[in-house]
């Protein structure tokens, strides 16, 4: 097993009052799980998603991570147009070019893009999980659900997967 860890959507145009506590709370455990991957050399992915509606522009406040997050420059960047990840990106090729065959999963919006990109590496044979608590959303119970339906690992487990 090779893990990848997947970062998704956590942007300044989602962070709103309603996201903004989820999103904090998620932070927590992406922020911990980060170095994991860094002191093992797996690959960290940012993903981005582009909506002008949005405000998700490159080059605009709206597309930068929140304040919390903290990219570095050899991660991965990918942008995306559409919930699933994987539609129409580098974001497969990426993963085969480094044997990568599990990916962990995080960030925003639970209902939505996680849960579209959890999908998506199963119609292409990879493993999915998601780490406990490391996923937002404006709606609490939306959380729970995703969870309930997926692959969950809590981040205590994967610690010791990692090391």
């Amino acid at each position: 097993m090779k893990m990848a860890l997947l970062i998704i959507d956590l942007q300044k145009a989602y962070e709103n009052d309603k996201t903004k506590e989820s999103m904090a709370n998620a932070c927590e455990y992406i922020n911990a799980t980060i170095p994991l991957f860094r002191k093992n050399d797996l690959p960290i992915i940012w993903i981005q998603h582009m909506d002008e509606y949005d405000g998700a522009i490159p080059g605009k406040p709206g597309f930068e991570y929140i304040d919390q997050l903290k990219p570095e420059k050899n991660d991965y960047r990918i942008t995306k147009e559409y919930n699933n990840s994987f539609n129409k990106t580098k974001l497969y090729e990426v993963l085969k070019d480094n044997k990568i065959d599990t990916v962990v999963i995080t960030g925003y919006c639970a209902e939505y893009c996680i849960l579209s990109t959890y999908r998506g590496a199963l119609d292409l044979d990879l493993t999915p999980v998601i780490i406990k608590n490391a996923i937002a959303s404006g709606e609490r119970e939306r959380i729970r659900f995703v969870e309930d339906i997926s692959n969950v690992m809590s981040y205590e487990i994967l610690n010791k997967i990692v090391q």
